[in-house]
């Protein structure tokens, strides 16, 4: 919208580069170009502004397919005003000199040209497809027939607009239809979703299996090697038990030997002790049987002394001297000793 300042009556008009300025004064063309500026009074003016720079208009209708679904379309048209003088003389491009602001709606005649002439066009393609071909392949046939049916509208270039590009947004069909429609694709996924989960278990449980196998080839190995190892214990065992009793007999044989042998030399002394004292008893005896029993007595007096305390002097009576010289068969004496 252009910029319009007043002073002492005047008015001062200032466009934008993107703007064209119509200005008709008493019904003559006065100015006429983009982002020009000019005083003016506005009791006698009549300006028009057309844009020039692109516009995007962004449409969405509904249509029917071949099999009586109903699809929305969106879709995005780009156009730009080429020709502003023919395009302010087919529509209402004027605007309030005071204000600057359109008096009419002349861009929402422009959509309503262009979204009714796309409408047709695309209703024209959508009537001949079913709903699965214009799900799948209807966005592509329905941009190109709109830009064609655009470039040979005769009203679009009398009217001075040149449509830039056509843009099929999406072909959408209704919410329940839209779900029943992806019932089967979500089936299919979660069937092959299910199938990847199933395999992945099947998986998981294989190897929970060989690792299970492994385990038990291994406990099975560890109690072979076990039962092994017992009986190698009891073999070492035995041979332990072997060898120590063996030993136990070679010990007890040796002490046997030994004590035996101890005993007979004991024997052979106590014999050997015995005949030497008996030997010597029998000498002995000889000897107390061939000695006069005088002296018998005099060697058993002189033993008795022996272990006698020590007597210094002993006093005889006459009787006793007398007696025991009559058993000594000697005479009788009253002396001292």
């Amino acid at each position: 919208m252009a910029d319009i300042t007043r002073r002492l009556g005047w008015r001062h008009l200032r466009s934008a580069p993107t703007a064209h300025i119509r200005h008709h004064r008493h019904g003559r063309l006065v100015h006429d170009g983009r982002g020009i500026g000019f005083w003016y009074r506005s009791l006698s003016a009549a300006l028009s502004e057309v844009p020039v720079d692109d516009r995007e208009l962004a449409m969405a209708f509904h249509a029917r397919t071949a099999d009586f679904q109903d699809v929305t379309v969106q879709a995005t048209v780009t156009y730009r005003i080429s020709d502003p003088a023919q395009a302010a003389d087919r529509l209402d491009f004027s605007v309030d000199p005071d204000t600057g602001t359109w008096r009419g709606t002349p861009l929402e005649q422009i959509a309503t040209l262009l979204t009714e002439t796309a409408q047709q066009h695309a209703l024209d393609v959508l009537t001949g497809i079913p709903l699965a071909d214009a799900l799948a392949n209807g966005a592509a046939r329905v941009r190109e027939r709109v830009a064609a049916g655009l470039a040979a509208e005769p009203r679009l270039p009398a009217t001075g607009i040149d449509v830039v590009t056509v843009r099929v947004v999406a072909i959408r069909p209704e919410a329940e239809v839209e779900r029943a429609l992806r019932t089967p694709a979500r089936e299919r996924i979660q069937q092959e979703a299910d199938r990847a989960t199933y395999e992945r278990r099947a998986v998981a449980v294989e190897r929970e299996r060989a690792i299970a196998e492994n385990e038990l080839a291994s406990r099975i190995e560890l109690a072979r090697r076990e039962e092994q190892l017992v009986e190698q214990r009891g073999t070492n065992s035995r041979r332990e038990a072997e060898e120590e009793a063996a030993a136990d007999g070679v010990r007890a044989e040796a002490q046997a030997a030994r004590t035996t042998r101890l005993a007979r030399a004991d024997a052979e002394a106590t014999r050997a002790k015995g005949a030497a004292r008996a030997e010597a008893q029998a000498a002995w005896l000889r000897a107390h049987g061939e000695t006069d029993p005088a002296t018998l007595h005099a060697l058993a007096a002189t033993r008795a002394a022996e272990n006698l305390p020590r007597i210094d002097s002993v006093t005889l009576s006459p009787d006793v001297l007398g007696a025991l010289l009559g058993r000594l068969g000697r005479p009788s004496a009253g002396t001292d000793a």
